[in-house]
C-alpha cells in the first residue's frame, strides 16, 4: 500500500474513531456480537443515531455484521483495528521502534 492510500486511510479511521459514542460502540462490540437493539439499550442513545454511527464504522471497515433473520449483529473488525492502527505509527512515527517492528513484520489490509 502506498504511504498515500495509508494516509487516507489512517484519516478515514481517525475520524471514525473521533466520536465518544463510536468509541463507545466500539467498545462493546470488541469480543462479542451484539444487535442494533442491544448496542441503543447499552449506549442509551435512540436507534437512529446508533445506526448513523454504525454506517460510519461499517464504512470504515471496523465492524463486521451478520444477518439473522430480521436482525442485523455487529463485532469489532479487530483485524482492521490492528492494520489501521500499525497504518497509522508507519505514516506518523515512521522512525519510532513500533514502525521498525511494523515493517520487520509486514502489514496486511483486512
Amino acid at each position: 500500500m502506498k504511504s498515500e492510500s495509508r494516509a487516507t486511510s489512517s484519516v478515514e479511521f481517525a475520524k471514525a474513531l473521533a466520536d465518544p459514542t463510536r468509541q463507545e460502540i466500539m467498545t462493546l462490540i470488541c469480543c462479542r456480537e451484539l444487535s442494533v437493539g442491544d448496542i441503543v439499550d447499552a449506549v442509551r442513545v435512540m436507534q437512529p443515531t446508533v445506526s448513523h454511527h454504525l454506517a460510519i464504522l461499517r464504512d470504515a471497515g471496523l465492524v463486521t455484521l451478520r444477518n439473522e433473520g430480521k436482525h442485523t449483529y455487529y463485532a469489532l473488525n479487530q483485524g482492521r483495528v490492528a492494520v489501521c492502527c500499525g497504518n497509522l505509527i508507519e505514516v506518523f512515527a515512521p522512525q519510532s521502534e513500533a514502525a521498525d517492528l511494523i515493517s520487520d513484520t509486514g502489514t496486511a489490509d483486512v
